[in-house]
């Protein structure tokens, strides 16, 4: 980011009158005041970038609205039966896909509560949709069942504060430590109603499906992470790593059977996250962002009522996302941000598009 050039100043002698000085957006300043200024603005690029990665602490309050539209598709073949001859399967041959769409709106409350302390408070919306597919419906290949189910409302409210452990020098990043907890506030994905879409003869379910969607996970969460932020003129780097612990809950119902009913607890697994990415402040208004972020998650563990611990198979996760960004100042107190995130494994959703203003009182 570009610093002023050098203040004009007055003559102390009487003296020829002096050439005009070029205008402002040329770069020079004709006061000191106006160099304070030309400071400023050269520095909100950074402020900006550093609010969406870490923590500002200059701020009293910063209000910040948000939605985010999120699309996830998954197919998955299966096969029930066997090889005759070792060639030729006998058996029922069924492809399952699940789209989803989501819409979630966050309202969020940022207060610098001191220098070096702050405090965030966000409240999620939630909207989504989910489609259900299977083939090989009825035993046969060619027949396709489908359900569509939605759901919304409250998400997991999320408190959490930041403190600044160390302020950016010539050979060391900003760092800001964070500490947060997630109150299952939202409607938890256990002890849902079902819809029975398909039965056997013997009446075996092989196909039901939710007949909501949850807007939260169930149960309580803590987060700790820590970031860092590097001005690295034109450039600015930053990266970003924490561990998310789930704690234990009990539910009336953890069995995705519609017909029967056991209490027990839930376990989710422990929860790694990280990333790193450049932000290039084009002007005193706009900065373009790479980055990329990773979240790895352990499975999922359950218990009915009186038995042991039973680990869920395909409950782990490793949802990577590579991400786009513009930020672009409106005016003094509010900004635009915009974020594209590109899904590069299967457990993240395809895309996602976010746009977000924060409004700095």
């Amino acid at each position: 980011l570009h610093d002023a050039l050098p203040i004009s100043a007055a003559a102390a002698a009487p003296a020829p009158v002096a050439p005009a000085a070029p205008a402002s957006s040329e770069g020079y300043a004709s006061s000191a005041a106006e160099a304070q200024e030309a400071k400023e603005q050269a520095r909100r690029s950074v402020d900006d970038v550093k609010q969406q990665q870490a923590a500002l602490f200059n701020q009293k309050l910063t209000l910040e609205s948000s939605l985010t539209y999120a699309r996830y598709d998954r197919k998955m073949l299966t096969l029930n039966g066997f090889l005759a001859l070792d060639a030729i399967f006998l058996g029922n041959i069924a492809i399952e896909n699940v789209e989803s769409d989501s819409l979630t709106y966050n309202l969020a409350a940022r207060w610098g509560v001191s220098p070096r302390f702050s405090l965030n408070l966000d409240v999620p919306f939630l909207e989504r949709k989910t489609i259900y597919q299977k083939g090989g419906a009825g035993g046969s290949a060619a027949a396709i069942a489908q359900e569509q189910t939605s759901g919304g409302g409250l998400g997991d409210i999320a408190l959490s504060g930041n403190y600044k452990l160390l302020s950016e020098r010539r050979h060391w990043p900003e760092t800001v430590l964070t500490l947060g907890v997630t109150a299952p506030t939202g409607r938890e994905p256990y002890g849902l109603d079902w819809k029975v879409l398909e039965r056997d003869d013997d009446q075996f379910i092989r196909f039901a499906v939710p007949s909501k969607q949850p807007t939260g996970n169930g149960v309580w969460q803590a987060n700790l992470g820590v970031s860092a932020v590097k001005t690295a003129d034109p450039a600015i780097l930053f990266a970003n790593a924490g561990y998310i612990h789930s704690f234990d809950r009990s539910f009336d119902d953890i069995d995705s059977n519609p017909d029967t009913l056991n209490p027990g607890d839930v376990r989710l697994g422990k929860a790694f996250y990280f990333g790193a990415g450049v932000a290039f402040a084009f002007n005193e208004r706009t900065s373009l962002s790479i980055s990329f972020s990773d979240k790895l998650s352990a499975r999922a563990s359950t218990r009915y009522k009186n038995g042991q611990w039973v680990k869920v198979i395909g409950s782990d996760g490793n949802a990577a996302t590579l991400n786009l960004g513009v930020t672009y100042a409106l005016n003094r107190h509010a900004t635009l941000v915009s974020l594209l995130g590109i899904g590069m494994t299967p457990d993240a959703p395809d895309f996602s598009l976010a746009f977000k203003v924060p409004y700095m009182l």
